[in-house]
């Protein structure tokens, strides 16, 4: 369905470049392999404030998970301690550990609550300020969804459902968004571009509608201020990502609106954040997920990018979770490999666009799903990427 663009197998090519000047061994990845960052793991003040009290962030709740049957592994243990997210050298050893394994993008999940930043000193004084960074690409997702009281904290907030941060923005923020977007990340040359465009993608479509008024021609309009806004600041234009979150098959009537509004609102790729299609099985789960991703390909004219999802357990947020709710049979690092190894074959089917797989997640502890290494599994997950993308061993035969 796409079609054939040579600027875009040139982004190729200038990112591999852009890779071996700042050390990242590109003879060994050709491939983007960009892991989502949750980066909820320091001591945020608003956080601190109506969330996480202990100082510690989100590590508050993930340390009092509790299992919910027979040899379900709660609480998790990271190999290296309840590290912030936020600490330069504790990131510094994450860029290290990522390269060396064969990823070489962090997507930072992004947030805009109050009229202002949330959870940005993951980014900014985490990665930002680690004397290793430009080892790296990286990107910004929009997380720009709706927070209730009990989601991130039910020990604090019991069941209270409300709405805790309204993820709708107006136009005035909208456009100190896009300032501060442009001026901290953008000019960064390690930032992830695509034909020299930055890339910057959007997590909830819906809550975007409903910020400009449930019209898509207004929110089309907003979407092209970014773009001359990008261009003003002297770049050719930008790469705005409809990021599907997870997601599963889609009716008739749900592909064809969502077709027309990628169409409509002009967005130039289209990612996930988890795989979608989930499972018990990890098997059916990433069996699943290749249905979806093939409907999305049918259906789009623009890239679509592939995600591998490492399990799925967010038991620590929710009382009443149980066995149903977790991914638990099949789950491990081999059938995770496997996995990206279909994803690397579809990335190989496409080589009129960026060779850009994603990954849920580097750290989502809290929701069961990371790549930094535990007390259960040690390095596995970062080896099956290197198997991969790194070492080749899925392509040997």
């Amino acid at each position: 369905m796409k079609n054939a663009s040579i600027k875009i197998r040139m982004t190729i090519v200038l990112g591999v470049m852009f890779c071996f000047v700042m050390g990242i061994k590109s003879q060994q990845n050709d491939y983007l392999v960009a892991a989502y960052i949750w980066p909820s793991c320091h001591d945020d003040p608003l956080a601190h404030k109506k969330l996480w009290p202990e100082g510690i962030g989100e590590w508050e709740v993930i340390k009092k998970g509790n299992p919910r049957f027979d040899g379900h592994y709660q609480p998790r243990q990271p190999l290296w301690g309840y590290e912030m997210d936020n600490d330069p050298k504790v990131v510094e050893k994450w860029i290290d550990a990522a390269v060396d394994h064969g990823v070489n993008v962090f997507v930072y999940d992004w947030y805009w609550y109050e009229e202002g930043p949330y959870l940005e000193s993951a980014l900014n004084d985490g990665f930002l300020k680690a004397p290793n960074n430009e080892k790296m690409q990286f990107y910004v997702m929009w997380a720009n969804h709706d927070v209730k009281y009990n989601y991130w904290n039910y020990h604090l907030h019991g069941a209270n459902e409300s709405i805790l941060w309204n993820a709708k923005v107006d136009w005035k923020n909208f456009k100190i968004i896009v300032e501060r977007i442009i001026r901290q990340y953008f000019k960064r040359p390690n930032y992830l571009k695509i034909d020299g465009k930055p890339v910057f993608s959007i997590f909830s479509i819906g809550k975007l509608l409903e910020s400009f008024g449930n019209d898509v021609a207004e929110t089309r309009k907003a979407l092209d201020y970014f773009r001359d806004e990008v261009k003003k600041a002297g770049f050719p234009g930008l790469h705005i990502q409809w990021n599907q979150g997870g997601g599963s098959l889609m009716s008739d009537e749900a592909a064809k609106k969502f077709k027309d509004n990628v169409a409509a609102m002009g967005f130039n790729s289209v990612a996930m954040y988890n795989m979608g299609g989930i499972n018990e099985d990890y098997v059916v789960y990433g069996a699943n997920s290749i249905k979806i991703r093939r409907q999305l390909d049918e259906l789009l004219d623009v890239p679509v990018f592939p995600c591998v999802s490492i399990g799925w357990d967010d038991t620590p947020r929710f009382p009443a979770k149980g066995i149903k709710d977790v991914v638990h049979f099949n789950n491990t690092p081999t059938a995770f490999a496997t996995l990206l190894s279909k994803a690397k074959k579809y990335a190989d089917s496409h080589p009129e666009q960026p060779k850009i797989i994603t990954i849920n997640a580097w750290n989502e502890w809290v929701e069961g799903s990371y790549l930094l290494p535990d007390m259960l599994n040690g390095f596995g997950y970062l080896e099956a990427v290197k198997s991969v993308f790194i070492d080749k061993k899925y392509d040997k035969y």
